[in-house]
């Protein structure tokens, strides 16, 4: 069995904890470990962050107030991906500056890398910023069978 959803939210800081209590809600009645869930919510709440600060004014004409959150967990595996339509990054699909891992602000970015097994920055087909994220599951003991 495959889960998938897709959000379209406001950029309001609001729409970060609706996200993550989906996405928390989902892997839960999946069956999937609580550890990895976990892990993932404080990824998405990441990316979500990102979204409603940076995610509005590409420069290139009017600003959008939405983003767009879209989760997979397919078989062993669960890809996240947040899409906004801000400046992106650059060319090569790099965040244009890395925060010191002391900085107060900015570590973002390298959290998710920390938490997800493989992650990809880019550039949505409008110009914005794309982060896309993936974690191989682990299940609960008690997990649906239909899902293991």
């Amino acid at each position: 069995m495959s889960i998938w959803w897709s959000l379209h939210l406001r950029r309001e800081a609001a729409s970060v904890p609706l996200a993550r209590r989906l996405l928390l809600g989902t892997m839960e009645t999946a069956g999937v470990d609580p550890d990895v869930s976990y892990e993932l919510s404080v990824a998405l709440t990441e990316a979500c962050a990102n979204a409603v600060e940076h995610g509005g004014d590409s420069g290139s004409g009017p600003s959008s107030e939405e983003y767009r959150v879209t989760a997979y967990l397919d078989g062993e595996t669960c890809r996240i991906e947040v899409a906004d339509s801000g400046p992106g990054f650059s060319a090569a699909g790099f965040p244009v500056a890395s925060a010191a891992a002391d900085a107060e602000n900015g570590r973002g970015l390298r959290l998710i890398e920390e938490l997800a097994d493989h992650v990809h920055f880019g550039r949505t087909g409008r110009g914005g910023a794309l982060v896309s994220f993936d974690k191989i599951v682990k299940w609960r003991t008690d997990a649906p069978l239909a899902l293991t």
